[in-house]
């Protein structure tokens, strides 16, 4: 047992801020947080009044799929073969000895989801792992978490340079529009009471009818407000769980994306306006968003931005108008929300992993540093 004693905490539960709290981390699991706790037996830290969180999250990114200082060719993520992929799992090329495991840990980022990048329309399923714990099978959160989509130019510039679809954004909609209307017509024939009539085991359409059945949701790249148009009405038309991923611009249409039934994943923000459609990228978006009444996470999208800087780039998010507890949740409890983990992931309470950090100053500050990692009630990281 491990009782933290006399800090600032951020809960992230209720109004999210406990003055003088304790937390008890027993078998890996939060036990109680509260004033004044006791455990017999417990080894106890004095927090001295500095902050302890919840482990960051981020909700999207691509660590362990391109290793640092590896050309994009070389990396994992994207097999720009077919613009039709969802057959590829994430667990298959994901290195969890990749360094910036261990970055992201001392930074405080307990928690990534992680999986293929936009090259393909349909490219595969994420997972969500710890960045602590000596190995995959042992890191491992959820698998599969999502789907991913792609909208907008990425699909177009792989495979229309070369003659292929899609080489529009008309053409990206129609591929993944008949992906999913062959994948529900495999599932009415897979069940067909006449085995001679099934159709035979399709590992592409049985990956989609996870999402077809609501048991994954789709991530959806979008950065363009039209782009995030479309993505939302697909997921509607085929009655999806889904998120929207990057969002740039949906600052433009904020009022639609609240009444959007999607989740929201926002940024990267931290990073040049590389490509058209980030021509409109602002660090106030957030702060629009949030006063339009619209819930998000903010993301690293992992090498865009390393993802010790996820704590920095809520920071700046909070400079430029998101109030402070906002921020905190967007890396949090709302990144816990968005990838459906919040019952074990996002915030300080019974029964939830003992993801646990200490700071030596306010977690959002640049200057801060994590001093003690907990990750699933270990002591990952502590700082000399």
């Amino acid at each position: 047992m491990l009782l933290i004693r006399n800090a600032r905490l951020y809960t992230m539960e209720g109004p999210g801020l406990l003055e003088g709290g304790d937390v008890l981390i027993d078998s890996g699991k939060i036990a109680a947080v509260g004033v004044n706790l006791s455990a017999s037996g417990a080894r106890e830290i004095d927090a001295r009044g500095a902050y302890v969180a919840p482990g960051f999250i981020d909700p999207h990114s691509h660590i362990g799929l391109w290793a640092d200082g590896e050309r994009d060719e070389t990396g994992d993520g994207n097999e720009m073969t077919d613009p039709v992929t969802p057959q590829m799992r994430a667990l298959d090329a994901v290195n969890p000895v990749d360094p910036c495991f261990a970055e992201a840990c001392r930074a405080g980022v307990t928690t990534v989801a992680t999986g293929p990048g936009s090259a393909n329309v349909l490219g595969g399923q994420f997972l969500a792992m710890k960045t602590f714990g000596g190995s995959l099978k042992a890191m491992l959160v959820k698998e599969p978490l999502a789907m991913k989509a792609a909208f907008g130019e990425n699909p177009k510039m792989v495979y229309g340079s070369g003659g292929k679809r899609p080489s529009t954004r008309m053409a990206t909609a129609a591929v993944l529009r008949e992906a999913f209307y062959e994948a529900r017509a495999y599932m009415e024939k897979r069940a067909c009471a006449d085995a001679d009539k099934r159709p035979d085991f399709n590992l592409k359409n049985e990956a989609l009818a996870m999402v077809l059945r609501r048991e994954l949701p789709l991530k959806m790249h979008a950065h363009r407000a039209d782009d995030i148009l479309t993505a939302i009405r697909l997921a509607e038309e085929f009655n999806l769980r889904a998120s929207v991923e990057h969002c740039t611009e949906g600052y433009l249409i904020a009022d639609e994306l609240r009444k959007a039934n999607v989740g929201v994943i926002l940024g990267p923000l931290l990073t040049d306006r590389g490509k058209p459609e980030l021509k409109n990228l602002t660090m106030k978006a957030p702060a629009i968003l949030h006063r339009a009444g619209v819930k998000f996470a903010l993301m690293t999208d992992h090498g865009v931005i390393p993802e010790p800087y996820l704590p920095v780039e809520a920071g700046l998010c909070v400079r430029e108008g998101l109030p402070e507890m906002e921020a905190m949740r967007a890396i949090t409890i709302h990144a816990a929300g968005v990838l459906g983990l919040e019952g074990r992931l996002g915030s300080l309470a019974p029964g939830k992993d003992a993801d646990v950090v200490l700071f030596d100053g306010h977690p959002l500050e640049t200057r801060t540093h994590a001093s003690l990692v907990i990750v699933n009630g270990n002591i990952a990281y502590e700082r000399a």
